[in-house]
């Protein structure tokens, strides 16, 4: 018997209405109609990879007109229906590197309007960024993606799913919950992704992406990528994933080409006054710090110095995180002070400076951090701040990101320089 099941009585089965692909999918950013005429549309880069001509009209009308490395040698294999287990880190193009092929060979349930496709992701903001890019492309060939996560109104989500959805994406915990009401059947899943799987990992989400996987009884095409195949999510690939072909675009602890790493020792008294001095040679500027209450301690700091700041961190609720990150992506803020958590799904490619207030604890947070700047071809910064007693921890991470070993390059808030980095 299904383990969904309800302790009493049988578990009801839901029968969704047929809905055309104009209706409503009650997605987090509802796409705009494509009204695109075929001397207008120009094909892509992506039709080279083998990509069906209505997939790539959606890239087309999303802006999308030429393949990034990982999308380059993720694509062609997955369209043949292999399984994928991608390794690119968090910048590097990896929602369209599973999502034009998902999209292209998804089979639609007619009858039931089940979904076919679903994505997992660590965070509620990854899930709303990995549907509002994959919707345009999606409208274009008469389908429906479908973002469902945690703080938000679970009635709405019911709402999309009960209306027929092609794609879901999904964060592991709302989409349990689901599922243990019936609300949500995935039996007919063709494809899946694992995206991000080492944050799940790491978040302590194996557990629950395992229980979820186990629910996709049909036959189905698997895909994982992630920054690192080591260690639980080296375990989701040898028991979930069939002859996965192995895809990547770099060494587990390179750093990304553009990325300038700078390494600055800080008076504890004068750190505020150094990161203010930063974010003002920059048009926006994240800062990583390790608890929620250094994130709102700094918020209030930056904030009587002048700086445009806002802090995100578990604490918020969705609706403020979310307002955060939008004013953040129109420039309304300069700075975002984020912890880990929080700050795991955010997506923007114009980010010129991470500040690390603290050390990362290992290269590997390090590049998760640092990977939100230096996107889509663009330079970036990524500046660690060190007092006193941490500069040994400094001295670990320039090995293991094979850096040049040296001392923090000591500095006060009134240097100049720290309004153009460059010049260090």
């Amino acid at each position: 018997m299904n383990d969904n099941a309800r302790t009493q009585g049988a578990p009801r089965r839901r029968r969704r209405p047929r809905r055309s692909p104009s209706q409503s999918t009650h997605l987090a950013s509802p796409p705009v109609a494509l009204q695109l005429s075929p001397d207008t549309y120009v094909p892509t880069a992506f039709r080279d990879l083998g990509v069906p001509a209505d997939v790539d009209l959606g890239l087309h009308a999303g802006g999308f007109t030429a393949p990034f490395a990982i999308q380059t040698k993720a694509i062609p294999v997955a369209l043949t229906g292999r399984d994928v287990c991608g390794r690119a880190k968090t910048g590097s193009g990896k929602t369209l590197a599973f999502g034009v092929p998902m999209l292209a060979r998804l089979n639609g349930d007619t009858e039931t309007r089940r979904p076919t496709g679903l994505v997992l992701v660590p965070t509620r903001e990854l899930a709303l960024q990995v549907a509002e890019v994959l919707a345009p492309v999606a409208l274009a060939c008469g389908r429906s993606v479908l973002a469902v996560y945690g703080g938000a109104s679970r009635d709405q989500q019911i709402a999309g799913l009960d209306a027929g959805v092609d794609v879901v994406v999904a964060t592991p915990l709302r989409l349990i919950d689901l599922l243990k009401d019936n609300e949500l059947d995935l039996s007919g899943v063709q494809i899946a992704v694992l995206d991000e799987a080492d944050r799940m990992a790491d978040d302590g989400f194996t557990p629950q992406v395992e229980w979820i996987l186990r629910k996709l009884t049909g036959p189905h095409q698997t895909m994982l990528f992630s920054a690192t195949l080591d260690g639980d999510v080296g375990h989701l690939v040898t028991r979930y994933m069939n002859d996965p072909v192995e895809v990547a675009i770099d060494a587990p602890t390179d750093v990304v080409g553009t990325m300038h790493h700078l390494f600055l020792a800080v008076h504890h008294m004068d750190k505020d006054r150094v990161v203010a001095a930063i974010a003002a040679g920059v048009a926006k500027t994240i800062v990583f710090c390790q608890t929620k209450r250094s994130c709102d301690r700094l918020e209030r700091s930056l904030i009587d110095l002048g700086v445009r700041a806002s802090a995100i961190h578990g604490d918020l609720n969705q609706a403020a995180r979310e307002r955060a990150l939008r004013r953040f992506t129109d420039g309304e803020l300069a700075v975002l002070v984020a912890t880990d958590v929080a700050a795991r799904g955010i997506d923007i490619d114009d980010i010129g400076v991470v500040i690390h207030y603290e050390p990362a604890a290992d290269a590997k947070d390090y590049l998760h951090r640092s990977g939100r700047t230096a996107r889509a071809g663009r330079d970036g910064w990524a500046v660690t701040l060190a007092e006193y007693n941490q500069h040994t921890q400094v001295r670990f991470l320039q090995r293991a990101l094979r850096l040049d070993v040296a001392p923090p390059v000591e500095v006060f808030s009134n240097n100049p320089k720290l309004a153009n980095l460059a010049d260090f």
